[in-house]
């Protein structure tokens, strides 16, 4: 039997019981729709958090107190026993480290930002090291970045980003006006580049102002962040090696004790990052697994009902020579084919649902072709192994018995 045949036969069997159809088609349409929509979102976040969330470079790396993700209490706690970073051990990691190209240090907090009668909720306020203008690759719109000078003398500047900029200063130059942060003046020197979102969250809304300026606003109890940027990205390991050791030298580590500081790459973010995001794929996958299990189940009844219907049919088809082999393979590939149509409505629908999350939330997707493959293969696949007991039993009917059928 041609395998058009069988295919051709499907479609028919499919298009004329259309209730039937889309019942049996149901669980497997489910289940690859979900890992179609599932695997098209983290693809697009995998490629947008390395973009734009955890864009540090490939030659930056950042000291901290602790991991900036914690994904256990008891880490959480540990962290809080340690030492904190300080404005010294900034200084002694930019005088000793040959391997740096540049070292900065930063702090941060949430404020609020008012210019006359109009305010910008829930603000970054960053205080940086003129350093930082280097690691952190910080464009301008207008302006001028702050200098080191600037931090020397805890100068009340800062640099404001493009969200207060177009929220405050709508057709004013904001360059040497005051605004007032948390209740203290700032003279603006500078806007920063307009940045977008990231997540849905604005990348614009920040205000920078020197470090010294920073502690002297809130005090000098919070712990720093120590930023580094090597020669390139193949000396980058030399460079963290050189800073864990001043940094084990300032804290007087013994040989066997671990550090009780993290030193944490592009790279590092992303590994977590993408642990975090294969367990959630895992859980839907295995979720999808049942989905199409269940889908199977439904198209091995409908075939099973499909054989006592067209048991005539069968018998007349080896009366007329049909072997074994061809009664098996027709019902096979009859089976596989409503799997493998029930994948193809899973993967345009998996799609739009990508899209659709896409739109309304903003969050990015991207399909892949390798997923709509697998897609594809995951229901056709389903279809040939639950097909293969309704095939055999295709298969084995006597061809006498089978004629005698009504």
């Amino acid at each position: 039997m041609e395998y058009t045949e069988a295919v051709r036969i499907a479609a028919a069997s499919l298009w004329a019981h259309k209730l039937r159809s889309v019942l049996t088609l149901l669980g497997v349409v489910i289940g690859v729709t979900a890992v179609i929509a599932v695997v098209s979102l983290i693809n697009g976040v995998n490629g947008y958090v390395a973009e734009k969330v955890f864009n540090l470079g490939a030659d930056v790396f950042v000291v901290n107190r602790s991991s900036n993700i914690i994904t256990n209490i008891d880490d959480f706690l540990e962290a809080q026993r340690r030492k904190k970073l300080t404005v010294a051990d900034y200084e002694a990691v930019r005088e000793l480290c040959r391997t740096c190209t540049s070292v900065g240090a930063t702090l941060g907090r949430r404020v609020d930002v008012k210019f006359g009668m109009n305010y910008v909720r829930d603000s970054s306020l960053r205080g940086y090291t003129a350093s930082m203008n280097r690691i952190g690759d910080i464009e301008l719109h207008a302006g001028r970045l702050l200098t080191e000078t600037d931090n020397e003398h805890a100068a009340r500047l800062c640099v404001i980003g493009f969200d207060i900029f177009e929220n405050l200063f709508t057709g004013v130059d904001p360059i040497g006006r005051e605004v007032r942060v948390d209740g203290d003046e700032y003279t603006i020197v500078g806007v920063g580049k307009k940045l977008g979102s990231a997540l849905g969250q604005s990348r614009d809304n920040y205000v920078i102002v020197p470090l010294n300026t920073f502690q002297r606003a809130y005090g000098a109890e919070q712990s720093i962040r120590i930023w580094g940027k090597g020669a390139s990205a193949d000396t980058l390991d030399a460079s963290i090696d050189e800073v864990r050791q001043i940094m084990r030298g300032r804290r007087h580590l013994a040989y066997s004790a671990k550090d009780d500081f993290t030193i944490e790459t592009n790279a590092s973010f992303l590994a977590v990052w993408g642990s975090i995001s294969q367990g959630f794929f895992f859980v839907v996958f295995l979720v999808s697994t049942i989905s199409l299990v269940v889908g199977g189940i439904v198209i091995m009844n409908i075939m099973l009902v499909s054989v006592t219907e067209r048991t005539r049919e069968i018998g007349l088809r080896k009366s007329l020579g049909a072997r074994r082999h061809d009664i098996l393979v027709q019902f096979l590939i009859e089976s596989a084919t409503i799997a493998a149509i029930g994948g193809l409505w899973g993967v345009l629908l998996g799609s739009g649902v990508a899209l659709l999350v896409n739109l309304m939330f903003s969050i990015p997707s991207r399909v892949e072709p390798w997923s709509v493959l697998a897609g594809l293969l995951m229901a056709t696949s389903v279809g040939l192994f639950f097909g293969i007991y309704p095939a055999s039993k295709a298969a084995r009917l006597d061809p006498v018995v089978a004629l005698r059928a009504e």
